[in-house]
């Protein structure tokens, strides 16, 4: 909840209390009670009123239900109850109330969820492992405390270059191996992949965010992230493409921020569309990731986006990932021609591996947890890369031709392009 928090009681913590306003509640709550593993007589009758009482003089349970069916007015009486609770308690609220606004306004207050009553067993269910999900989650003052935050961008010179693929990985391999609890912020919000990568949902965390940017703080991160496993959650979005989001951007920036403080890696997966848009979102980050493919379009915007990042983000250091190069096919542009063009050398090349690309989308993990062999060390020495990149002081410049030069390079590649074929032809 918003409201501040203050612990009233002494002793252990109970795993569930309830309060409810009548007995039918009261009788649907206590079998699913016991599934759970908790004690029916904590299902107590009276309601929020009662509960503000009891609390007042007692430790908070880590999970609350509360019923607002008395209540005349839901809002004043849940502040009132956020002042009576300890910090991390999980509050489920249940009433008679069919409003939307009533709903948005509650969830904003910090409730986890609110139940239209008549609710039955199964979406109480649902609620309770939603609230068991959120307590066994990220924790906003403790992730920071070991390490300090390594922030790294991840961006695709065009689409389909597969820099969402390096974006899960790295998020997976820096809380896997790098032991960091890791936040992957997928900035895609009609088309973004980052939980479809997992085999996760991907929730309506992030569009609330967008809609309502004053909601975003670290209790509001500890719920809206989608766990992936212990160490690694996710923030993506499936937006309807119907419905364009309108935002100046004060929701990332925010969001930005509470993940530093919530998490020790975050990884952006930034859309190069957003460089346009929103260009201060790479000024916070120690390293961009640039994903390039070895063509002549990929080329030209490697060129352009490289220059970009020296112009606007020169404290940045850059890693160029070449993505996707056949082991042993016919190339549009050579490596070395690709790296004359942009004035840099590639820093890591990973191969392409259909079998293994297929694989890991059926299983619904990140390339780098099913890769084997001579295929995980470009994703392992990436991570090692990114790391090493953003404790070190100063920054490697995003080295590149001037943007106003791209055209005469890429003229030159086509002249190297077409040399092969006179030569054949003569």
């Amino acid at each position: 909840m918003n409201a501040p928090f203050s612990a009233r009681g002494g002793g252990l913590r109970d795993p569930f209390t309830a309060f409810v306003s009548d007995d039918a509640t009261a009788d649907l709550l206590r079998p699913v009670a016991v599934e759970h593993g908790w004690s029916p007589e904590k299902v107590n009758k009276g309601g929020l009123r009662n509960a503000v009482q009891a609390l007042s003089v007692s430790a908070s349970p880590s999970i609350l239900f509360v019923d607002l069916s008395e209540s005349g007015d839901p809002l004043s009486d849940i502040n009132a109850l956020a002042e009576v609770c300890e910090p991390g308690t999980v509050v489920i609220a249940a009433g008679q109330v069919n409003d939307v606004r009533l709903y948005r306004d509650l969830v904003a207050s910090g409730i986890q969820d609110y139940l239209l009553k008549p609710f039955t067993a199964d979406q109480l269910r649902d609620a309770f492992a939603n609230a068991q999900l959120t307590i066994s989650g990220p924790r906003v003052n403790d992730a920071a405390s070991e390490k300090p935050n390594v922030s790294c961008a991840i961006i695709g010179v065009r689409g389909g270059v597969g820099a969402s693929t390096v974006a899960s990985s790295l998020a997976w391999l820096m809380g896997d191996k790098g032991a960091r609890s890791t936040a992957l912020l997928d900035l895609d919000v009609h088309f973004g992949t980052g939980a479809l990568a997992l085999d996760l949902e991907p929730g309506r965390g992030l569009t609330d965010a967008i809609e309502n940017p004053s909601r975003i703080d670290g209790l509001f991160i500890e719920r809206a992230m989608v766990r992936a496993n212990e160490r690694l959650s996710v923030l993506s979005a499936e937006a309807p493409i119907h419905q364009p989001l309108v935002t100046d951007g004060t929701a990332f920036f925010q969001l930005q921020e509470e993940m530093r403080n919530a998490f020790e890696s975050t990884v952006l997966d930034l859309p190069r569309q957003m460089l346009i848009q929103y260009p201060h979102l790479v000024h916070d980050a120690h390293v961009a990731v640039v994903v390039a493919e070895l063509t002549l379009a990929g080329t030209r915007d490697t060129i352009r986006i490289l220059a970009w990042l020296k112009s606007n983000a020169p404290q940045t250091k850059v890693i160029v990932v070449a993505n996707g190069v056949p082991s042993g096919g016919a190339l549009e542009i050579s490596r070395k021609d690709f790296e004359q063009s942009i004035e840099r050398s590639v820093d890591l090349v990973i191969p392409f591996d259909s079998k293994l690309a297929a694989q890991a989308a059926k299983l619904g993990k990140p390339m780098a947890e099913v890769a084997s062999g001579k295929m995980a060390v470009p994703f392992t020495t990436l991570t090692n890369m990114v790391l090493s990149h953003a404790t070190e002081e100063g920054a490697t410049p995003a080295e590149s031709g001037a943007a106003a030069g791209a055209k005469n390079l890429v003229d030159n590649l086509k002249s190297m392009l077409s040399k092969p074929k006179a030569a054949k032809a003569a």
